[in-house]
């Protein structure tokens, strides 16, 4: 009986795993059914920093990729590369998304703001400055998506969007450390300059820009 026991288990163990490694491999189109695969390619139209795109992209490829490899906004950093550090954070239709955990075919007429389209050298975004006031960045990996992440916080709660950390859900969500420190949680900084971090962004909520 517990011989049995024993092959039953290792038979459920042998298709489970034969199972999953089927389902790792992603779908392809076979190229005129000789047996080789070949890449699905679409069309993509997307505004970036107002401007218009339209690229041609293997629909496997993510947000992050097509701005770096296509449009050589290299602003926009690969980190984790899963969707844990915020290092590739973009604005994407008004909202701060991860732009490694999407394909940039899902925003096939979208538009998306990038470090880039907020403010050059010349002509910083208020929270730009404030993060060099602040010295809101070390090594300045994470800048970026930091940056990206901060101004759209900013416009959340001017939104009157809740977090996890807000006492009423019904009122308005204020500026406050707390506040700011749990919608930032996102965003990753190996350098630790989280309090800077947290000034700058409360510099630029206090002056309203």
């Amino acid at each position: 009986m517990q011989d049995s026991e024993d092959i039953n288990r290792r038979e459920l163990l042998i298709a489970g795993a034969a199972t999953a490694a089927a389902t790792a491999f992603p779908l392809t189109v076979n190229a005129q059914d000789s047996g080789t695969s070949a890449p699905v390619i679409a069309k993509v139209g997307i505004e970036v920093n107002g401007k218009p795109h339209t690229l041609a992209l293997d629909t496997r490829t993510t947000l992050l990729d097509a701005l770096r490899d296509h449009l050589h906004l290299t602003g926009t950093k690969k980190g984790c590369d899963h969707g844990q550090c915020g290092a590739c954070t973009v604005i994407a239709d008004g909202r701060r998304i991860n732009s490694c955990l999407t394909l940039a075919v899902m925003h096939d007429g979208g538009k998306v703001t990038t470090i880039e389209g907020l403010g050059t050298p010349d002509k910083m975004h208020p929270m730009q400055t404030a993060f060099v006031k602040h010295d809101g960045f070390q090594c300045g990996y994470c800048t970026p998506g930091q940056i990206c992440s901060a101004v759209a916080v900013l416009n959340e709660i001017k939104a009157g969007v809740p977090s996890h950390v807000s006492a009423d859900l019904l009122a308005a969500p204020q500026v406050t450390n707390a506040e700011l420190r749990e919608r930032m949680s996102g965003n990753i900084c190996r350098c630790g300059a989280y309090s800077n971090i947290a000034e700058a962004i409360a510099e630029v909520a206090g002056s309203g820009a």
